[in-house]
């Protein structure tokens, strides 16, 4: 049972990193309209690069999922575990108060050919200083299907997942 725990909690912080993503771009520069995440969960890790935006921060953008998930996009957990993002999250910026806002993100992760899907919805992101990275705020993601042995809910902690436009 811990290896669906672990599934579930891999699965909300990916759902976490990718709405962050969605927050961020590099102040100063010339903003590529790209995000890279990270996630670790249970000594589990999960990467994504260049992922495709709609816009630069602060201006609202969605994040493109092709971007994220193979073929087109190049994300990886270890542990065994694969994910897939089956939206586009919208992401919302207030500047001034150093905070991002993804209105939902719908994840499917499979362990073990057991597949679970959560959906998160305003999930909330702090901006790190003055650079386009965002770190989550904690945030519960709940199952919208899969297996018996999937948990009903999965809840994030604070700082489980960091995003970095650029």
């Amino acid at each position: 049972m811990r290896q669906f725990s672990t599934l579930s909690c891999v699965t909300a912080l990916i759902i976490a990193a990718t709405a962050g993503a969605a927050t961020a771009a590099t102040s100063g520069t010339t903003a590529t309209q790209q995000v890279d995440g990270v996630i670790v969960v249970a000594g589990n890790t999960c990467t994504w690069t260049n992922a495709r935006t709609s816009a630069n921060p602060p201006t609202a953008l969605s994040i493109d999922r092709t971007s994220i998930n193979n073929p087109g996009g190049n994300l990886s957990c270890t542990g065994g575990i694969t994910a897939a993002l089956n939206n586009n999250p919208n992401v919302t910026f207030d500047d001034a108060a150093g905070h991002a806002t993804a209105d939902v993100i719908d994840i499917t992760g499979t362990m073990s050919g057991i597949s679970c899907r959560y959906k998160a919805t305003n999930t909330l992101w702090n901006r790190d200083t003055t650079t386009r990275k965002y770190v989550n705020q904690a945030f519960t993601a709940t199952k919208t299907s899969g297996s018996f042995l999937c948990p009903g809910s999965v809840s994030t902690a604070a700082g489980d997942a960091s995003l970095l436009f650029h």
